[in-house]
């Protein structure tokens, strides 16, 4: 893998989560269907294909997703309810971490100052890191349900916050990329996650490929 010309030494990595460090499909999924059941939409069965498909999105732009044809209030009631019980679950059954990221991590957190940046709700950060004892790598994390930004202005409050010069955004959609032009920070593709994207934008097929382009002489 060539890393994006910069002309300098990166100073932070800062990581999407779902479809970058892990993926909670099957889980969310799961906990969204008992949500629905017990707020009497029995007759909806979300997938992980559903989940997959607005992995990244915004809270309002799940709302429109997931639930077209129904009121705004009622949609914004379903989702919240959703992410309650996705919360509960997944503290008891966690996702899927991609290969190679628990020790990719702990290798790059020796060298690197380590973020997240995500479009997620609010605890979702703090649900993933508590799962895998991930916490200690990480220096900050900011996301749209904290914020209510969109993913470039959060890019840009946390360098900010941090005072980072010269961070690497790690993303698997085509909106990591763009929040990232539009931000001013190089990107690097996790081709292994949901997204795809055109040819020629700097691409990792496994995570464990960013250590090894980042600290070749490990």
């Amino acid at each position: 893998m060539e890393l994006p010309e910069t002309g300098v030494t990166p100073d932070g990595l800062i990581f999407d989560l779902d479809g970058t460090l892990w993926d909670a499909t099957d889980t969310v999924a799961a906990a969204w269907t008992r949500a629905l059941r017990h707020l009497g939409e029995g007759g909806r069965v979300i997938t992980a294909a559903d989940i997959a498909a607005v992995m990244g999105k915004t809270h309002g732009e799940i709302c429109t997703s997931v639930f077209p044809g129904l009121a705004e209030a009622r949609r914004d009631v379903l989702v919240r309810a959703c992410y309650a019980e996705e919360g509960r679950l997944l503290r008891k059954r966690g996702g899927r971490l991609y290969p190679g990221v628990a020790s990719g991590l702990s290798v790059l957190a020796n060298r690197f100052r380590l973020f997240i940046v995500s479009n997620c709700q609010r605890g979702y950060i703090e649900t993933f890191l508590a799962c895998y004892g991930l916490a200690p790598l990480f220096t900050d994390s900011v996301c749209h349900g904290d914020t209510g930004s969109d993913k470039a202005e959060n890019l840009r409050r946390l360098i900010a916050r941090n005072a980072l010069a010269a961070p690497l955004y790690v993303g698997d959609t085509d909106a990591d990329r763009i929040a990232a032009e539009c931000a001013g920070v190089p990107f690097i593709h996790a081709r292994y996650g949901f997204g795809t994207m055109a040819d020629g934008c700097t691409a990792i097929d496994a995570f464990g490929q960013l250590a090894d382009a980042l600290l070749p002489a490990r």
